[in-house]
């Protein structure tokens, strides 16, 4: 009755340039509403919240903090459990952890109204997971919960899948990845870390990047030998990923440049400076985002001995987790044609950076 309702959860990093991508397409993506979640009635938020509610999104709060949002000048429209009951499809961008709590003490009270729930990045366990162009075959209509995987998996898998993924074939012998992470969001002041820090391998696949990989190409059938390293430096950037693909078949440098070439979601670079594709996305981006899963440095593209792909890409941070929750917010809403409605996304993804 009420149409295509889309809910928010959250107003941070990917939470606020969602609900404005979310509020400038919503005729062409065919969304009645959109409406968000705000957790604390602070201060420094409120031109955030103000620009939102002014791009056309309602906002929703626990109802024990209505009055302080209001003292803010802040007039909320939902209480916080009313705005998750009435919505057609939910999109949790809370921090880590917070949405497999939610799930269990809200999403799952309300599964039977509303179509779908997504939770963004390190939520491993909060549903199927999913990157658009990737494992679209694999989604059926007995899911009702989708993990977007993080950014930096998104940039390992459409590597892994422009590579070595041609069908039901898998070309991939051996797989390694050094994600080389941003300190923080320049959005944030705290975490951020005076020198270079690297992480511990946890399991057999190093880090959750190989590991939530793994676990998407699994859905198609393909079980792939990954393995996985990280690292914070201390910039605020852009992540970068050094990769090294051994393939069962030959393949050239020509290959490589022309198969990334013709790749939609990939866009391609020949600076060599994060500074320089990131300010490239901050001028030519949506909110300053590159949509795109990857950007690829063709300079640093090596074939060795044939078979083997080494090279160094830039992660878009959240802009390509941005692009597949679109797409799998579309694809509650329109499972038939939700790739045209898509089409509407299209000049922001860039060819080249």
């Amino acid at each position: 009755m009420n149409g295509n309702i889309v809910h928010v959860v959250g107003a941070g990093t990917i939470g606020e340039p969602l609900i404005g991508l979310l509020c400038d397409m919503r005729k062409e993506l065919g969304i009645d509403e959109i409406t968000f979640y705000k957790h604390s009635p602070n201060l420094l938020d409120r031109p955030k919240v103000k620009g939102l509610l002014s791009r056309g999104a309602e906002l929703a709060v626990d109802k024990d903090k209505m009055k302080d949002f209001r003292e803010l000048g802040i007039e909320p429209t939902y209480g916080a459990e009313e705005a998750i009951e009435r919505a057609t499809v939910v999109i949790d961008c809370t921090p880590k952890g917070v949405g497999l709590q939610n799930k269990e003490k809200y999403y799952k009270k309300y599964e039977h109204k509303v179509k779908g729930f997504l939770a963004q990045g390190s939520e491993f366990g909060f549903g199927k997971p999913y990157a658009l162009g990737i494992n679209d075959e694999a989604l059926t209509k007995d899911d009702k919960y989708i993990h977007i995987i993080s950014c930096n998996t998104h940039n390992i898998a459409v590597v892994i899948h422009t590579l070595a993924i041609e069908g039901k074939k898998n070309y991939l012998v051996d797989g390694h990845f050094v994600c080389i992470r941003r300190a923080n969001d320049v959005s944030q002041d705290t975490n951020f870390v005076p020198a270079p820090q690297v992480n511990t391998h946890k399991d057999k696949m190093g880090t959750h990047h190989a590991r939530d990989a793994y676990y998407l190409f699994k859905t198609l059938g393909h079980e792939l030998n990954i393995f996985s390293s990280a690292m914070k430096i201390n910039t605020q950037y852009m992540h970068s990923i050094w990769f090294s693909l051994k393939l069962s078949k030959r393949t050239t440098k020509e290959e490589v440049e022309r198969k990334f070439l013709e790749n939609p979601r990939v866009a391609v670079t020949y600076k060599k400076s994060a500074n320089l594709v990131f300010s490239f996305g901050r001028d030519h981006g949506h909110y300053g985002r590159i949509l795109n899963q990857t950007v690829v440095v063709l300079p640093t593209i090596h074939v060795r001995d044939g078979k083997e792909v080494i090279g160094f890409c830039f992660t878009p941070q959240d802009g390509n987790s941005l692009l597949s929750s679109v797409a799998a917010t579309e694809w509650f809403l329109y499972p038939d044609d939700y790739m045209e409605k898509l089409r509407c996304l299209g000049p922001f993804l860039l060819q080249e950076v």
